[in-house]
């Protein structure tokens, strides 16, 4: 299948690799039918490559139902989101939507995903967060012209769903790489370590991904080498991390990071690229 350079994020999500493709493109082996990523984010990867075959998986539910209705119901998103005006007082009336779960869950599907892409699209720094009762929490982002209705983008991701057999989960890491199959390439992008205090950010849905869920999916990566799948991990230049896949060839990468609580502590860190393949 032909790859569409309109196919692309529609979401800005936090560690979104787009900025990082110039750098991991030559790092992905060099020809992927079968793909799997289990923390999909904005899935910038994802469309990079537009696989035929891709079981794609994130923890946050919202995201992955978006993903859905791009696919099935594309037109009647766009029409949503032309509703949703870039005003503030608007914004905080659609954020506060699930603090009344009753009435939130009589909103359909094309609706709860408009909301997701108008906040995301709306929001300070695009970032996508949630406090502990799953409510998200950030603040209206003041921008003059934020680009609410890409319909080119969102109508080319939704060709590409249809077009190739993408299947979307909702649930913990380890059961979809539990049922990869040989011959699929898998990339991961978990919540990264953080490289200090300030700059811990693990919002995107409820609970976090501390230390031991890093060991955790270190486990995991272990069983898929021990299984001859080859795999892709991202994450921040830590000691710990690098400790971690010390066994694996290990990559190092320049990103532009803008989360740190801390502004005199954003811009250019290390990440590391682990691969169990040359």
């Amino acid at each position: 299948m032909r790859k569409n350079r309109l196919v692309a994020p529609v979401v800005k999500w936090v560690g979104g690799k787009r900025q990082l493709l110039d750098d991991l493109t030559p790092l992905f082996p060099k020809r992927v039918t079968s793909y799997c990523e289990p923390f999909l984010g904005g899935g910038a990867v994802l469309f990079q490559l537009q696989p035929n075959i891709a079981y794609v998986n994130d923890i946050n539910f919202e995201l992955m139902q978006m993903y859905e209705v791009i696919r099935d119901n594309v037109e009647e998103l766009i029409t949503a989101l032309e509703t949703h005006p870039n005003e503030e007082k608007h914004f905080y009336q659609v954020r506060d939507w699930d603090r009344d779960k009753a009435k939130y869950e009589q909103l359909d599907k094309v609706q709860k995903a408009a909301r997701v892409i108008y906040l995301n699209k709306t929001c300070y720094n695009g970032l996508f967060r949630v406090n502990n009762a799953g409510e998200f929490n950030t603040p209206f982002g003041h921008y003059k012209n934020p680009n609410i209705v890409n319909a080119p983008v969102l109508r080319a991701v939704s060709t590409y769903f249809q077009k190739a057999q993408v299947t979307f989960s909702s649930m913990d890491y380890e059961k979809v790489l539990a049922n990869v199959a040989r011959g699929t390439f898998v990339y991961l992008d978990p919540p990264y370590d953080p490289v200090s205090d300030t700059a811990n950010f693990t919002g995107y849905a409820k609970g976090g991904f501390d230390r031991a869920e890093q060991i955790r999916l270190r486990k995991c990566c272990d069983e898929l080498n021990q299984r001859g799948i080859r795999f892709m991990l991202s994450n921040s230049a830590t000691d710990f991390i690098k400790e971690q896949y010390a066994a694996y060839h290990i990559t190092i990468v320049k990103a532009k990071r803008a989360i740190n609580s801390d502004a005199t502590k954003r811009g250019q860190v290390d990440e590391v690229v682990v691969r169990n393949y040359e």
